[in-house]
């Protein structure tokens, strides 16, 4: 009895230990984060996001609000077809927030799509920026219970007869995988830019769309040692993953951004549409 009891202990502090040392080489943390802030400790991920260009925009789209499954509001840019349709794209912005660029976004998608309902998801409560250090105070503040509650809302605004695909872009890109995760079988097709992927089997075994993964070989943090794990772990699950990769650098599909590489990005989301149109249909 004395040998089960200790034991049983054992097992119990291994794993509250290692609950707690999630982070890179064992360090403690006080709570679990999104996955990429872990980044906000190396300066040159800050240098690699100079400030964006200031975009004026002024769209058709409007910010909406909806319930979220932990008693709070949550908010998202929507932007509405002509017609009722139950088709939806969710866009999740980069680490700066629900910018005019990510509004930008969902408006060329919509215009592009048609008859689909787009969504810019503001992950961050309201709160958005221009400058690095701030994105990465925002990212690093980020709760996932509260990405997921927000998530949930707009999947039941979408509601349980949808069809719903997501595309992001770095933070943005590893949460619409996470979205179309939680979509389940709603999920019509996921595409991430430049985006962390999720690294646990159990987590990635839920997903039931596909994914469209776009990546920039001069990325110092979401590299090929990073994509070929997740590539293994896609196989490994029984995912489709469809990877492709641009000699470009990380943010190179944002045309705010000085490291805007039009070719490569032009190539890139002429892939995301066709595959965002294709598995919309389907």
């Amino acid at each position: 009895m004395t040998h089960k009891f200790t034991l049983a202990f054992f097992i119990l502090t291994a794993m509250a230990f290692t609950r707690c040392t999630n982070a890179p080489g064992g360090e403690q943390q006080s709570h679990q984060g999104d996955s990429m802030a872990k980044f906000t400790s190396d300066s040159n991920f800050a240098k690699a996001h100079e400030t964006p260009e200031n975009i004026a925009f002024q769209g058709r789209g409007e910010m909406t609000e909806f319930p979220t499954s932990d008693g709070r509001t949550g908010k998202a840019y929507l932007v509405k077809p002509s017609a009722p349709a139950n088709k939806f794209l969710f866009l999740l912005h980069e680490w700066w927030g629900l910018n005019d660029q990510i509004k930008r976004e969902a408006e060329r998608l919509a215009d592009s799509l048609g008859n689909v309902t787009v969504m810019a998801l503001d992950l961050y409560d309201g709160n958005a920026t221009s400058d690095a250090g701030k994105a990465g105070e925002l990212m690093n503040a980020v709760k996932p219970e509260r990405c997921n509650a927000i998530i949930n809302g707009a999947l039941a605004v979408a509601g349980p007869d949808a069809r719903i695909a997501t595309v992001g872009w770095c933070f943005g890109g590893g949460w619409s995988l996470r979205s179309s995760i939680l979509a389940a079988g709603r999920g019509a097709g996921c595409v991430m830019y430049y985006g962390l992927p999720v690294e646990k089997a159990n987590e990635l075994a839920l997903l039931q769309a596909d994914v469209l993964g776009i990546f920039a070989k001069k990325d110092d943090w979401i590299n090929e040692g990073v994509v070929g794990k997740f590539e293994a772990l896609a196989k490994a699950t029984g995912k489709n993953l469809e990877v492709h990769w641009y000699d470009a650098a990380h943010a190179f599909a944002n045309p705010s951004s000085p490291r805007y590489n039009e070719v490569a990005a032009q190539e890139a989301n002429k892939l995301a549409l066709d595959f965002l149109r294709q598995h919309l249909e389907d």
